[in-house]
């Protein structure tokens, strides 16, 4: 290191310790185990904010002699640890926010309790209405597979019925004559999908990527804006609470950034959002390039540290919880999916050359560009355009994304590191689906899947999201949006109603773990220089949490609990 290079940090940290002399502290926060996470990962005692930032880290006796009595508040942590507030690289804050508005739903993990709940709301719908189950998905059930049209039909014989798990869904036959699906049936706007049929070429019911088509209508209380805003604030609180002071919405759209705007105008906005706007994907390319420029020309592409539209979001293909993940090998017949044909690989929803031009047009913009790629073969579909963008524009700075990735190859891995793509990755899905993926695919074909460890060997960057979709709740949600144990998930890499671990080398160190919520996902969104870590310069963006993190008993990781929430110097939580 050069002399005049330590000349220049010696004279940084002179003019921050001045600075704070000059003018005192709002307060300072003493007596405690601060997990910095800055690049070296040290852990103080203490810390000052002015001004919403913060000025200073240092032991306690150092912060003590910044404070002056009757200016600034003096908080002793008592011991406790603290960490820099935690982020999610995704969410679907506002549907989540209303998913119950009308009624609670149930929690549901048996085809018995799916049967239960639509014969209850069979009770409550006029005959003739839609009944719909949202995201009850099959790995998540014990039985592990779709209720068959039969079984709705028993249900249900006077009401449509719809059981959507993400693009796909399993529907009745009132369902399926609503929609006009018959055997003779075939997808004409050019876009993906098509419905699945028994060995006579009758349907069974079940929907591959065709939610376009399926529109449900039902007499559901309407919400006024007031509900939206209060519903969504609420949700926003219960972040709070869960430990996040940032999160990443992975499917905006013109309402619901208009409703973060209006949260953020009068002040109760007390989560950071970043913003993917979610693209048309079938009509005419020149309207998909022409929403893209819309997109680059928002107001809310200029940042103000609350707000900030980062780029756009596309779905490449189906889902991996749905049997309609894009792979590089087929499938494989599955009863429980509903996949009957040996060289099935999953559905693609963008044709290669329609993406690359997407892409382009994104990173011309300056913009980042992500999509929803499970599969294995979706994201090889993606890296493969942004490879070739990359001999165009260089992508590295604009930090193009894959959204899930959670098939990955050796490959993929080195060439997302290589061009600088960085992954949001669900560790939930983990937790909560690889029963059931271990006992469609085998044990070894999830050697990548959430290849965690090895990205990060490789150079790559990747940040831990929920893809929180509905219900309020940080354990009862779908996704849970619990980051202690998602963080456990990556550092045991154990799972629900599965015995033994599934790939433990690729297991995460609970720094790592740290950082995945931290300082990586603060590096996805572009706000590494403002969050992520406790240092000075930064906003004031922290949590108290009830335990060691680095040193209690691994599995009381899990159950780690905040106790206090601050964004910005100012306690928006506490216990």
């Amino acid at each position: 290191m050069s002399k005049n290079f330590l000349a220049l940090i010696f004279s940084a940290i002179v003019a921050v310790s001045a600075s704070a002399q000059e003018v005192p502290p709002e307060a300072v926060f003493v007596g405690g185990q601060v997990v910095t996470v800055d690049a070296a990962f040290s852990v103080r005692e203490a810390f000052a904010v002015r001004g919403g930032r913060i000025i200073a880290v240092g032991t306690t006796r150092e912060m003590r002699a910044l404070a002056r009595e009757g200016v600034t508040q003096v908080h002793d942590l008592g011991g406790r640890t603290v960490l820099p507030g935690l982020i999610d690289s995704h969410v679907h804050a506002p549907a989540a926010s209303m998913f119950e508005f009308d009624h609670e739903i149930p929690p549901m993990e048996t085809i018995r309790e799916v049967l239960d709940y639509i014969a209850a709301r069979t009770r409550v719908v006029p005959e003739g209405e839609w009944i719909q189950v949202q995201q009850v998905f099959i790995t998540r059930l014990k039985e592990a597979r779709y209720p068959t049209r039969a079984e709705l039909d028993a249900t249900a014989p006077k009401h449509p019925v719809a059981f959507r798990t993400g693009p796909d869904a399993m529907l009745n036959t009132l369902a399926l004559a609503k929609c006009d699906f018959d055997r003779d049936w075939t997808v004409k706007d050019g876009g993906p999908g098509y419905l699945e049929k028994n060995a006579d070429g009758g349907l069974n019911g079940l929907t591959r990527g065709l939610a376009r088509y399926i529109s449900i209508r039902s007499r559901s209380r309407t919400a006024t804006e007031a509900d939206h805003l209060s519903r969504l604030q609420e949700l926003m609180r219960d972040y709070n609470q869960a430990g996040f002071t940032a999160v990443a919405d992975r499917g905006a759209n013109p309402e619901s950034m208009s409703r973060y705007e209006k949260l953020r105008d009068r002040g109760d906005l007390s989560v950071r959002v970043t913003l993917s706007y979610t693209l048309p994907q079938v009509g005419p390319m020149e309207s998909i390039l022409a929403a893209i420029d819309q997109v680059a020309a928002h107001p809310l592409r200029k940042d103000d540290g609350w707000l900030h539209l980062i780029g756009t979001k596309a779905f490449i293909d189906g889902g991996m919880l749905t049997g309609s993940a894009y792979m590089l090998q087929p499938w494989g017949r599955s009863e429980n999916y509903g996949i009957r044909d040996d060289e099935y690989r999953g559905v693609l929803n963008i044709p290669p050359e329609r993406l690359l031009e997407m892409v382009r047009r994104v990173a011309k913009h300056g913009m980042q560009f992500t999509a929803h790629a499970q599969g294995d073969g979706a994201g090889a579909v993606l890296l493969d355009a942004y490879e070739q963008v990359n001999r165009e524009i260089p992508i590295r700075a604009l930090r193009m994304g894959i959204t899930h990735s959670s098939f990955m190859t050796k490959a993929a891995v080195e060439n997302s590191a290589r061009l600088g793509v960085v992954l949001d990755i669900q560790p939930a899905w983990l937790y909560l689906d690889a029963r059931t993926l271990v006992d469609q695919f085998g044990y070894d074909r999830l050697r990548y899947f959430h290849p965690l460890k090895s990205i990060l060997a490789a150079g790559g960057m990747t940040g831990g999201g929920s893809d929180h979709m509905l219900k309020i709740g940080d354990l009862r949600a779908i996704n849970f949006y619990n980051p202690f144990l998602a963080m456990w998930t990556t550092v045991t890499r154990r799972a629900k109603w599965y015995d033994g671990q599934v790939h433990p080398e690729e297991a995460l160190t609970r720094r790592q773990a740290i950082e995945f919520y931290t300082r990586n996902n603060a590096h996805l969104i572009f706000w590494e220089k403002e969050i992520g870590s406790l240092e000075p310069g930064k906003r004031a963006d922290f949590i108290v949490v009830d335990r060691d993190l680095l040193s209690c008993p691994v599995d009381d990781v899990k159950d780690t609990r905040v106790l206090e929430t601050w964004v910005e110097g100012r306690k928006v939580f506490g216990r």
